[in-house]
């Protein structure tokens, strides 16, 4: 029967939970650049969208599409998904 020294346990212990945690964080690092990647997206497809609408003759802004995402956003999220889609709306169009 093979058993572990009392000395050495709890060092294997305390590693285990700084591995998961650094583990975590390069797959937190990883999704974070996905979403900034999204987000620059999101920006880009916006301008499209406001200089299509421009160009048209209508406004840069449609208030009731902004109005339809902001309840996507809550909906999915609560409250903060309205402060999330706030700051994606006005990366994408600029202040109002």
């Amino acid at each position: 029967m093979t058993t572990t020294a009392p000395d050495t346990a709890p060092d294997a212990q305390d590693a285990a939970p700084e591995a998961i945690i650094a583990d975590a964080r390069d797959r937190i690092d990883a999704l974070d650049d996905r979403i900034i990647g999204l987000v620059q997206e999101r920006m880009a497809v916006s301008a499209v969208v406001q200089q299509t609408r421009i160009a048209s003759g209508g406004r840069r802004v449609h208030l009731s599409r902004e109005m339809e995402i902001l309840g996507r956003y809550r909906d999915a999220l609560g409250k903060p998904g309205t402060a999330l889609a706030m700051t994606l709306l006005e990366l994408s169009r600029g202040r109002i």
